[in-house]
Order: structure tokens, then sequence, then C-alpha cells
């Protein structure tokens, strides 16, 4: 039996040079290294921005004292299941919190330039990452 899919966050986090936080891992069932955002899904109780905080430390051992809602968006046609985006500014830098299936995560940091040049290299391998980039690539923001 498959477990029903869940909500999920994902986050773009921007330090205050404007870096932001990206993870690598290799998956072999997809053909190598690919990079995405902190994130992940829900556990019970949680909000869309509970998720996200949680995901954020866990990953990338990040804390944030500002939260930007970009939106979200339906998994699937087939699915009530939503991703809900996050922008994270006001960063606090402590040590991960991987779990056993998340030890070869690497954080690195990046500019967005550099991170949107990955999405158009194709290294993302799903599509939350790229479109939460986009969304988050507005220095106009309203904070």
């Amino acid at each position: 039996m498959t477990e029903p899919m869940r909500d999920a966050s994902v986050v773009v986090a921007r330090d205050a040079q404007g870096l932001v936080a990206l993870l690598s891992a290799n998956f072999p069932n997809h053909g190598g290294d690919y990079l995405f955002l902190p994130g992940g899904r829900f556990e019970a109780g949680e909000s869309p921005l509970d998720c996200a905080q949680r995901e954020l430390r866990e990953e990338a051992g990040v804390t944030a004292r500002r939260w930007r809602s970009l939106g979200s968006y339906a998994i699937s046609l087939g699915s009530q299941a939503r991703v809900h985006l996050f922008d994270a500014r006001d960063l606090n830098l402590g040590p991960q919190e991987l779990t056993e299936t998340e030890a070869d995560f690497k954080l690195m940091w990046w500019p967005m330039s550099d991170a949107r040049q990955a999405v158009n290299g194709g290294r993302f391998l799903l599509p939350a990452g790229p479109l939460a980039l986009l969304l988050a690539d507005d220095d106009q923001a309203d904070w």
C-alpha cells in the first residue's frame, strides 16, 4: 500500500549577502548529483510555515527571523496535496540535523544568479526549487 501524498514546504533561504542555501545529493535512480532547496513533507499537525521552519533547520541548520509566503501549487492533478513555497531572510546559522536518509546532503551557498543558471542547466530534479527561486528572485518584494 502506498502512502497518501502529504503537503510539503520548500524554502529559499538567503543570507545577508544574498547567497541562497542549496543542497546537493546523489540520486542514482535519476542519474547522479542534483541540487534542491531545503524542504520536505508535513509532519502531523504542522502548518505550511511550521514545516518550512523545521525543514530549513534540519536540512540546512538555519533559522530565520523573517518569512514570506511565495504561494503554493498542487502536486498533481490527481491529488489534493500542495507544495508551499517560502522565502526566508535574517538567518542564523547552526548545525545541520540530518536524518539517516539525508546523511549525504551537502549544504552550499550560491549567488541567486548562479542558482538560476543551475535551473536553466537542468541541475534540479524536482520542480519546487526552480519555481521557488523564480518567485523569490524579486529584491523589490514587500517584506
